[in-house]
């Protein structure tokens, strides 16, 4: 079996990618590898957590959104074979290509806490990371009257940085709407060093770290979760590096897994040493394989893992890549974009907008460091309409792809 472009993944960045690279062509032989039956919106989640969605709002099946002269591949990835232009998949079945665009997200490694799997929706452990738990941590903050709350963070890099407190914040509001908050202990146990990542969104965050009453613990990681005795297990270092654990009963406990390359990635050549595709930071070229791009969570970008990410980086991977089909280098660049609508109350987004090394991009004219209420209806009204309707059917929308700036 052989197509022209095979790509692997088949969620926001493959779908995307694919999709723009038809907007140029239409007579392209495209593949996508993809085992799932379903495509969630996985922003949507926290928003489920909050109660303002339904889960059932964050999927539609996966026939629906794959573009129409695409082939769907319904299977998974087992080895890469880079230097045969292959890929073989699980059920032995091989497929060569002539181009390749690898966008597999990356594992959300639960089996990495101990005990959590175990006790996952139930004994008050929940996470807005699964499509199935979102529910469960709206049904949690519901049900609490007080008692204590605690959201963790794992060791970066992580799926959308501010999701962990995103969920924070929404249950803090709903607990003060209800007026249980002042009869609850929330604990923010983060285990790097601060509360995000770029400085200029700090300040603003901690007005409602305060309002909240919310107390953080920094370098403290989630190690071992005992659901039947509802206590949480931290690994904690101190400014000499030395670790102490320390056990922390709960009535609530809002987990965020440990997260890394997907095992087929990080066994294969095609990753560098941390376990990511291993790409230029600014073409998204592999930086061994020429034929071969990425995007994605699934790759060594340093910039923040979410889904405006992907729909910055799709459309530059469909520029390149036709330019490299004819012969040419790919000039079109990726400044690291990353976009986080920090729901710090229901109706209040701080919309964090940021590049390379911390800057600020903003897309709207406004200080984007305040939390506004324009930018919760960007969140909750604009942004989900726009994931099926523009960024998976190839609508470039203030993401057109761009030339390196001049030096």
């Amino acid at each position: 079996m052989h197509h022209q472009i095979v790509i692997v993944g088949g969620g926001s960045g493959g779908i995307s990618a694919a999709s723009s690279l038809l907007k140029r062509n239409k007579s392209l032989d495209i593949a996508i590898i993809e085992p799932s039956d379903v495509h969630y919106y996985q922003p949507g989640w926290t928003m489920v957590g909050g109660g303002i969605f339904h889960a059932q709002q964050t999927h539609r099946p996966m026939h629906s959104v794959m573009p129409s002269r695409v082939k769907h591949i319904k299977g998974a990835v087992a080895t890469f074979q880079p230097d045969d232009n292959t890929v073989t998949l699980e059920d032995g079945t091989k497929i060569s290509y002539t181009y390749m665009i690898v966008s597999p997200g990356l594992k959300l490694n639960w089996a990495g806490i101990e005990g959590l799997e175990a006790t996952l929706g139930k004994n008050g452990v929940t996470s807005n990371y699964r499509f199935d738990l979102a529910p469960y941590t709206w049904k949690l903050v519901q049900g609490m009257k007080g008692g204590k709350a605690i959201f963790t963070q794992p060791p970066m890099p992580i799926k959308c940085a501010g999701a962990p407190q995103k969920a924070m914040y929404l249950s803090c509001s709903e607990w003060e709407k209800n007026g249980t908050l002042n009869n609850t202990d929330v604990e923010f146990c983060n285990a790097g060093p601060g509360l995000f990542g770029v400085a200029d969104y700090v300040p603003p965050l901690m007005e409602y770290v305060k309002r909240y009453n919310a107390k953080l613990t920094m370098n403290s990681k989630l190690i071992k979760v005992d659901g039947d005795a509802k206590i949480a297990t931290f690994e904690g270092t101190d400014a000499d590096g030395n670790r102490t654990t320390v056990d922390k009963p709960f009535d609530m406990l809002h987990v965020v897994p440990p997260q890394t390359g997907l095992d087929f990635i990080v066994n294969s050549p095609l990753a560098n040493e941390a376990g990511w595709v291993d790409v230029n930071q600014h073409s998204l070229q592999h930086n061994t394989y020429k034929n071969i791009f990425g995007l994605g969570d699934g790759c060594s970008t340093a910039n923040a893992k979410t889904a405006a990410a992907a729909r910055k980086q799709a459309p530059i991977v469909a520029a390149n890549l036709l330019r490299v089909m004819m012969g040419q280098e790919p000039v079109y660049h990726y400044d690291g974009y990353g976009s986080c609508p920090l729901t710090v109350e229901n109706g209040k987004v701080i919309l964090a907008e940021f590049g390379y090394g911390g800057k600020i991009i903003p897309s709207f004219p406004w200080d984007s460091t305040k939390p506004r209420k324009l930018a919760w209806i960007l969140k909750a009204g604009i942004l989900p309409w726009m994931y099926w309707n523009a960024m998976l059917k190839g609508r470039e929308w203030l993401v057109a792809p761009k030339p390196a700036p001049k030096a």
